[in-house]
């Protein structure tokens, strides 16, 4: 004759054990305020725990570069007029540029820059203009602004590009403008 016996610790009468009661109730800090920690009443550390407020001006780590040009009309002339890329010559990558712009610009502005993306073909958007019209007169720092920006019916690229990415954009606009002025 076999016997067998099923023992549990859940007993819904009574409270259940706490086996590791440190991890179900932990030690809770306020964040910017000083931390101190005692063990048998002797002090372990203090003020090496403390949060600090960051510095005034500083961009968190993986944060990105605010952009000082105003988002108004007179930002976009200010822009248009004074803003120039960072990038020099040899940090120009036409195919990256190239990529970016296919995937970001050209359903909308077309591959060749033209005004005749997909969106524009199905009647899905009007009114996107060539980059070679003569009334837009666009620089490196206004379509710089217009990406971070957006303008009229075209809104901001600021949060899918980051800042090197928006200038290899801004690049491969001007070259697309420069090959439809030929």
């Amino acid at each position: 004759m076999v016997f067998a016996s099923v023992v549990a610790c859940k007993k819904d009468t009574r409270p259940n054990y706490q086996f590791m009661p440190n991890m179900y109730e932990p030690v809770s800090y306020e964040a910017y305020q000083e931390a101190r920690i005692e063990v048998d009443g002797e002090e372990l550390l203090s003020n090496n725990m403390e949060a600090q407020l960051p510095a005034e001006g500083s961009i968190p780590r993986g944060g990105h570069m605010p952009f000082e040009i105003e988002n108004t009309p007179e930002g976009y002339d200010l822009a248009k007029t004074t803003l120039t890329s960072p990038l020099d010559s040899m940090q120009i990558d036409k195919n990256r540029g190239g990529q970016l712009y296919d995937i970001y610009c050209g359903i909308c502005h077309g591959k060749k820059g033209d005004g005749q993306g997909t969106l524009v073909k199905r009647e899905k958007i009007l009114g996107v203009p060539s980059y070679d019209d003569a009334g837009r007169a666009i620089t490196e720092g206004s379509i710089y602004h217009v990406i971070y920006y957006g303008k009229n019916a075209m809104g901001s690229y600021a949060n899918q590009l980051n800042e090197e990415e928006r200038w290899q954009v801004t690049d491969y606009v001007l070259k697309l403008k420069a090959d439809l002025e030929k």
